[in-house]
C-alpha cells in the first residue's frame, strides 16, 4: 500500500453534500485527509494523481448478489453447470463486479452449498480478486414453491438448486449445515416467483414455525437471515421474524408499510426490478414477448412493486440497488441499470440513487462506521470516474468512464499516468499526472 493524493478532483463524499472540488489523501488502507479546494495536503512522499476534475466518489455496493449465476435464461441451466466449472465461474465473476466499480457485494444466495464462501475466503486470503463480501447460503425452501429441485432426475445433491425442508426440524438441520460452512446469511424463500408455475409472486409458503426456527438458529450464532418476498404476507413474516434483508418486496398493503417503517433502522430492502424490467420490455430473445410476460404477471407486478418501493422511500425505509443479475436478460456487469431504474421507476433524484449505492453500503456490509463515504478515518474503497454520475447514471455502466477503482486502499484498477504537470488534455482520462 502506497500513499496516493488524489489532487484536483470533484469530490461526491456520500454524505448528501453536493460534490466540491477538493483532495483526497489516501494512507494505507484508510482516508488519511479530506481537504476542500485547491492543493493544500502535503506531497512529500506521496503519489499525487492530478485528475484534472474527474469525479471521486465511495465505491459502490451491490446489495443482491448472485455471484454464481452464469447469466442463463433458465434456473435449472444455473444448476446443470458442473460444481468445478462453477466454482471458477463464480470466482470470475466476483472479479468482474470490482471491475465495474461494485467494491462491495451482499450475497443473496448461490447455486451450490458451498459456492460463496470459498469465493469469500478466496478474495479475503488475496487467491483472487474482488469486491468485499458477504457470502450466502443456498437458498431455502419448500416443496413446490422457488428453490425446489428444478431437475429431479439428477442424482447429485449439490445440483439442487435450493435446499428444500419440511417443518421446523427440517429447518434447524439445513440452517445449521450452512452455517458450518460458514456463511455470512441464510436465505429463505417465503414467497413464490413468477418463474414457477403455480407459485406465483403472490403466494406465500414457508411456516411461521419454520421461519422462526431459521432466525433463532441465525441469530445464535450472529449471523443474518435474509428472505425472498414478494407477496405482502411473506414482507409481513419477514420484518416480524426480525430478517434483515428483504428482498423484492413486491406486493404491500398500509400494514406492511408502517411494519416496514417502524423497522426502518434495521431493515434493509434490495427490489431487484431488473428481471421485472427485462423481461417485460425486452424477453423476445428468450422466448418471452411481451404479451407472455404480461401473462406471467410482470406487468402487474412491476405497477405493484413501483407503488409499494415509492411508499417505502417517502417513509424511510432503506432501498438499495442490486438483484437478480446473473441471468441472460440481465447480465453480469450491467447492474448499474439499477440505479437508472430508481429514477426512472421509483422516482429517486440522481443524488439519492447514488447515496443508495454508496452510503448505504457500509450499513449494509455491517460497517456503518467506515464504509461507503468518503470521511478522514474510513476505508479507501473509491472510483474515480471520468463525467459527472449525477448529470448522466449511464456512465456508471461504462468500464471506461471508471478511471480508476480502488479497494482498501489498493488499486484494483490503477489510472493510466503521465508523468509530469501541466496536462492540458482533451479527456480526464489522459489528463491523470502523477508528481
Amino acid at each position: 500500500m502506497a500513499n496516493i493524493l488524489f489532487s484536483n478532483v470533484r469530490i461526491f463524499d456520500g454524505t448528501g453534500a453536493q460534490p466540491y472540488s477538493g483532495e483526497v489523501l489516501v494512507q494505507g488502507n484508510r482516508i488519511a485527509r479530506v481537504g476542500r479546494g485547491a492543493r493544500s495536503l502535503p506531497t512529500a512522499g506521496v503519489t499525487v494523481i492530478d485528475a484534472a476534475g474527474a469525479f471521486l466518489m465511495p465505491g459502490m455496493c451491490e446489495a443482491h448478489t448472485h455471484f454464481a449465476w452464469n447469466n442463463s435464461a433458465t434456473l435449472d441451466g444455473i444448476q446443470r453447470m458442473p460444481t468445478e466449472e462453477h466454482m471458477l465461474w463464480t470466482a470470475g465473476v466476483a472479479k468482474q463486479y470490482l471491475d465495474h466499480g461494485w467494491t462491495s457485494c451482499v450475497g443473496a444466495a448461490t447455486a451450490k452449498p458451498r459456492l460463496d464462501v470459498v469465493v469469500r475466503n478466496a478474495i479475503e486470503d488475496g487467491l483472487i480478486e474482488g469486491p468485499r463480501y458477504l457470502a450466502a447460503s443456498q437458498e431455502i425452501t419448500v416443496a413446490g414453491s422457488l428453490g425446489d429441485d428444478m431437475l429431479p432426475h439428477l442424482p447429485y445433491p449439490e445440483f439442487s438448486f435450493g435446499q428444500v425442508v419440511s417443518g421446523p426440524e427440517e429447518m434447524r438441520k439445513c440452517v445449521r449445515m450452512f452455517l458450518k460452512y460458514g456463511v455470512d446469511s441464510i436465505k429463505l424463500n417465503l414467497s413464490g416467483d413468477n418463474f414457477v408455475a403455480g407459485a406465483d409472486a403472490h403466494t406465500t409458503w414457508m411456516s411461521d414455525e419454520e421461519i422462526a426456527m431459521a432466525v433463532r438458529e441465525t441469530k445464535l450464532r450472529g449471523k443474518r437471515v435474509t428472505s425472498h418476498a414478494r407477496s405482502c404476507q411473506s414482507i409481513k413474516q419477514s420484518v416480524r421474524h426480525g430478517i434483515e434483508v428483504i428482498y423484492h418486496a413486491s406486493y404491500t398493503d398500509e400494514e406492511a408499510l408502517d411494519l416496514l417503517e417502524e423497522a426502518r433502522d434495521r431493515v434493509f430492502v434490495a427490489p431487484g426490478l431488473s428481471v421485472i424490467v427485462r423481461l417485460l420490455y425486452h424477453g423476445d430473445e428468450w422466448g418471452i414477448d411481451h404479451r407472455k410476460a404480461i401473462a406471467m404477471g410482470y406487468e402487474a407486478e412491476l405497477e405493484a412493486a413501483v407503488n409499494s418501493l415509492k411508499a417505502m422511500h417517502r417513509r424511510g425505509v432503506r432501498v438499495l440497488p442490486g438483484g437478480d443479475y446473473g441471468f441472460a436478460w440481465a447480465p453480469h456487469g450491467t447492474n448499474a441499470m439499477d440505479l437508472q431504474y430508481f429514477v426512472k421507476y421509483l422516482g429517486f433524484t440522481p443524488m439519492e440513487a447514488l447515496l443508495s449505492a454508496t452510503a448505504l453500503g457500509g450499513p449494509i456490509m455491517k460497517r456503518g462506521h467506515e464504509l461507503g463515504q468518503i470521511r478522514e478515518g474510513w476505508l479507501a474503497d473509491l472510483l474515480l470516474v471520468d463525467g459527472d454520475p449525477l448529470a448522466d447514471l449511464s456512465i456508471l455502466l461504462d468500464r471506461d468512464k471508471l478511471l480508476a477503482i480502488m479497494k482498501d486502499g489498493v488499486f484494483a484498477k490503477a489510472p493510466e499516468l503521465r508523468h509530469g504537470s501541466g496536462v492540458n488534455p482533451t479527456r480526464w482520462a489522459s489528463s491523470l499526472t502523477t508528481v
